[in-house]
């Protein structure tokens, strides 16, 4: 059998993470046509179908699955391979909005040593409005941030994040009483969009929880002692959305954006597999 084509197994690997030929070509900086040939050829020269496409889908096959795990340590193996020629540590300092952070910090960072372990990664976890402060400032070499509609600023758009009101599965709301909250405070957008969206409801509601990040405030829903407002992809286990069942307002999308002004190749493979990871998160 011919060597592998690495730049095919890459693209297998990131459309099976991704569940999509457009979030893979996105992520290679590549085309969907082109990717799909790729793929096409990689399936002839193995003799197997490694995906299943559908108009909505794209999912492993049964040959796919019990090949990705190979192909993405191949891949794995490749960038060290050539990281090892980066022999000088480089400091890349990450600002991260807090609403974005949550239990799979530890599985992105992982990722990014993988990639470049001599690469020193700085990150700083606040509020949106903060990191973009940090990064205007020149003290963040990255920024990756909740952006409003109406506050839109030119980065590369990984998402839209869609958030919901997060409750443990055993919870109830009580007669009488206003809807507790759990939220990340008065500065966040999220925040004001949801308690406004109450307001205009006439529901009403009480802050009984105040967390900086994700995790913590889902942490205050999986315990039942509040409704969270949080990412739908961030909510713990045992939580469900229970919007629809207490009639509340929908909540609106805010996109994922990442903004950087480096251009060196090592920084910008680094920010791009972060961005695919978190692609990889939303695609989940």
């Amino acid at each position: 059998m011919k060597s592998l084509d690495l730049d095919a197994v890459r693209a297998f690997v990131l459309t099976a993470e991704l569940q999509s030929f457009t979030r893979a070509a996105d992520a290679l900086g590549s085309t969907q046509s082109a990717v799909s040939l790729k793929l096409r050829r990689l399936e002839e020269q193995l003799g197997r179908r490694l995906l299943e496409r559908t108009p909505r889908q794209v999912r492993l096959s049964a040959e796919g699955a019990a090949f990705v795990e190979s192909a993405r340590q191949l891949v794995q193996a490749h960038e060290r391979a050539m990281a090892s020629f980066e022999v000088k540590r480089r400091r890349l300092v990450i600002g991260i909005s807090h609403q974005l952070v949550g239990s799979e910090l530890p599985g992105l960072l992982k990722r990014m040593n993988q990639h470049d372990p001599n690469l020193v990664i700085e990150l700083r976890v606040a509020g949106s409005r903060e990191v973009m402060q940090g990064y205007d400032d020149g003290v963040l070499d990255a920024a990756l941030v909740l952006q409003p509609e109406e506050q839109r600023r030119h980065g590369e758009v990984l998402f839209d994040e869609s958030f919901a009101w997060i409750a443990a599965a055993h919870w109830e709301p009580r007669a009488g009483h206003p809807l507790p909250l759990s939220t990340q405070g008065e500065t966040c957008s999220i925040r004001m969009a949801a308690v406004a969206a109450l307001d205009a409801a006439g529901i009403a509601w009480t802050e009984v929880f105040i967390g900086k990040g994700a995790a913590l405030v889902g942490a205050a829903a999986s315990m039942g002692w509040a409704v969270a407002v949080l990412a739908r992809r961030a909510a713990p286990a045992g939580t469900i959305d229970i919007g629809k069942a207490l009639s509340l307002p929908a909540l609106p999308t805010q996109q994922v954006v990442l903004h950087s002004a480096l251009n060196d190749r090592r920084s910008r493979q680094a920010l791009g597999t972060l961005a695919t990871a978190f692609k990889n998160l939303s695609a989940a």
